[in-house]
């Protein structure tokens, strides 16, 4: 494979400007969750009415999210979610990304479909989240070149299977991933890997990819973590969706440990203050 493997920290003087400016933080930055879909595992059906979706955009805001990632399918990482069709997927966006992307905060949109992102960031979105990395729908990585954005290329298994080493794997596939954005001609201080916490892995090994976390910064790129709510945390203490924001929080604060700069999470005022606060407490070192 072509892809370079560096072994240092994000550069800040080659990453896109809207990275930089989270980068050179000393805190992590914050996306918040915003699903429009009717089947999402923990928030399906609760923002799919357009004026339901701007309230909790703004909420959002708010609290201090830094970005705002919508998604109008359903990618939960279990077995259940519903596909849907580019155009099905439009149709929920459309009467409310423009007003999201007004609000003035960045927006990324969560979709693995290269249409779908083509139209988002047409739109006014500036990043784009691949939850296939630019491994499933082969346009995408030419749509995200092509619009100078920066992409969240996330590690993703169509099947999880217990007895693979998933550092392993998620190296591999990552490096499968780098190759594709060099050749499509993404700018390496474009990209943002994200483990992909809960697809196509078991719960251990979710927490295995948490915990040797800081393996990743082999390649030299900003990480995100989204542990928010997963089901994971339920094999740990038994719990709902709802009922996981402590130890959704414990999962971000170490992945932050472990050096993520951005965390993708549903309660954003719970987590802008454990992350920002955590930051306080090691200055203090």
């Amino acid at each position: 494979m072509s892809a370079v493997l560096p072994s240092s920290a994000p550069d800040l003087a080659s990453s896109h400007p809207l990275l930089r400016t989270w980068l050179a933080r000393p805190f992590a930055a914050v996306m918040g969750i915003l699903n429009v879909t009717p089947d999402s595992f923990s928030d399906g059906g609760h923002f799919d009415a357009p004026e339901r979706a701007l309230a909790q955009a703004t909420r959002m805001i708010a609290a201090g999210a830094d970005i705002i990632d919508i998604g109008a399918e359903s990618t939960r990482p279990y077995k259940g979610a519903e596909p849907v069709t580019a155009d099905a997927e439009l149709a929920r966006l459309k009467p409310i990304l423009p007003a999201i992307v007004a609000l003035g905060v960045p927006v990324s949109i969560d979709s693995m479909k290269a249409s779908v992102a083509a139209y988002a960031l047409d739109q006014g979105a500036q990043i784009a989240n691949d939850v296939w990395g630019l491994q499933r729908d082969p346009a995408m990585a030419e749509i995200v070149a092509a619009h100078g954005a920066p992409v969240v290329v996330m590690h993703n298994r169509a099947e999880v299977d217990p007895e693979i080493d998933i550092i392993d794997d998620m190296v591999r596939f990552f490096a499968r991933s780098l190759d594709i954005a060099a050749k499509a001609g993404i700018p390496a201080g474009h990209i943002v890997l994200d483990p992909g916490i809960g697809f196509g892995k078991t719960a251990p090994q979710s927490m295995t990819a948490l915990a040797r976390l800081d393996e990743f910064k082999r390649f030299g790129l900003p990480l995100l973590v989204g542990a928010s709510r997963k089901r994971f945390i339920s094999t740990v203490v038994a719990s709902e969706p709802q009922e996981r924001l402590g130890g959704s929080i414990a999962a971000h604060l170490i992945a932050v440990q472990r050096g993520a700069a951005i965390i993708r999470a549903h309660d954003v005022a719970e987590t802008v203050q454990a992350v920002r606060v955590a930051a306080a407490i090691e200055a203090q070192r």
